[in-house]
């Protein structure tokens, strides 16, 4: 074997997508799915991290924050769902295929902030403030896999570029 040739399979063993996966990603139904509820997340996000932060700064807006997390938290199920699906369509698999382990892995403690958050808004036990706090940490947890995510898209659009 040619030492170009080891390079080559050892660049192939790296890329993000096989062709046969390439070829389902962008058939897939659910690459537009997650296309478009990707950025409409990030858009409520954004908002209800302006929401969270002004009551924050101003301790007023407790209910038009919450509303706006609880928002937020329901589009993270259906993004996260929606995303299994495609992972299955992708990759043969719900989650955790290699090529987005680390992804999925984060994208769990994702889920369980803002599902430790909705169990504590709908026990109403915490006050306000710790409330929002949990908020703020699932939002903080979100960003980072967020940026994971866009990283991985940077990657598939290089991958692309020199296949």
């Amino acid at each position: 074997m040619s030492t170009m040739q080891g390079m080559a399979e050892a660049s192939e063993a790296r890329a993000l997508y096989s062709p046969q996966e390439r070829l389902r990603r962008d058939q897939s139904v659910w690459t537009l799915v997650q296309g478009i509820l990707a950025p409409l997340q990030f858009l409520v996000f954004v908002v209800s991290l302006v929401l969270v932060l002004r009551y924050f700064y101003r301790a007023e807006g407790f209910e038009v924050a919450t509303y706006s997390v609880l928002v937020k938290t329901g589009l993270l199920y259906l993004i996260m769902l929606t995303g299994a699906i495609w992972e299955k369509a992708v990759f043969g698999q719900y989650l955790f295929a290699p090529a987005f382990f680390w992804e999925d892995l984060v994208s769990m403690l994702v889920i369980a902030l803002h599902s430790l958050y909705l169990w504590v808004w709908w026990q109403g036990l915490w006050p306000e403030r710790m409330q929002l706090g949990l908020a703020l940490a699932a939002y903080a947890s979100y960003l980072i896999n967020a940026l994971q995510f866009l990283l991985k898209l940077r990657q598939a659009r290089l991958q692309g570029a020199a296949a």
